[in-house]
């Protein structure tokens, strides 16, 4: 399984499907991998915009911030 993160500057508008074949990605093999970068993207005032996966899974802005708040990424946050 292979996931792609999309990301931009903070404050960027969520990714319109006509723009996103446009965008660059970076790929992952595992959704922790993908929210870990995303995490970092997060401390260097990027902002991860899209997290897709091969399955068909589709992980906007909002729900990114939803899972770096919860589990071992909102601790592993808190103690860097």
């Amino acid at each position: 399984m292979q996931y792609r993160l999309y990301s931009g500057p903070r404050g960027a508008e969520q990714i319109r499907a006509i723009e996103k074949d446009k965008m660059l990605f970076k790929a992952f093999t595992s959704l922790d991998e993908a929210l870990g970068f995303a995490q970092h993207l997060d401390r260097t005032g990027q902002t991860a915009l899209l997290i897709e996966g091969d399955d068909g899974s589709s992980f906007g802005r909002q729900e990114i911030t939803a899972m770096l708040q919860h589990g071992h990424f909102a601790r592993a946050g808190a103690t860097t």
